[in-house]
């Protein structure tokens, strides 16, 4: 989950800036929007695996077996998928793009503002 957050949120960031420069985009703005937009792809690429991370944390056995749903994150995904489509792994996008999105903003933001201090002193 944290490769998936971090690949969206560190490569997006650079891209989007990138593309917002071409557009015209420069200062907070560009900073702004180009966290924005990572905020999404790091949501887009790490929900799916946060949702069978959640599915596996709330699995009981069953009453009667005693056997578990799962036989672990793979299956749980494997299931998940035959019993929604590819896109079930994507359910409750928009509540975990409004949670996640904010926390790789600042974090982008805070990494540019300390990039910007680093130049500053030479470094």
């Amino acid at each position: 989950r944290a490769m998936a957050l971090n690949f969206g949120m560190l490569g997006f960031n650079s891209l989007s800036k990138d593309l917002l420069k071409d557009c015209g985009v420069t200062g907070p703005a560009q900073v702004f929007g180009a966290s924005a937009i990572a905020g999404f792809f790091a949501s887009f690429f790490s929900l799916p695996f946060d949702y069978v991370k959640t599915q596996v944390q709330k699995m009981k056995p069953d009453p009667v077996t005693g056997e578990l749903p799962f036989k672990g994150p793979i299956d749980c995904a494997m299931q998940q998928v035959k019993l929604g489509g590819i896109t079930r792994l994507w359910t409750g996008f928009p509540t975990y793009y409004v949670r996640i999105a904010p926390h790789a903003m600042i974090t982008l933001i805070a990494q540019d503002q300390v990039k910007k201090l680093w130049g500053t002193l030479g470094l």
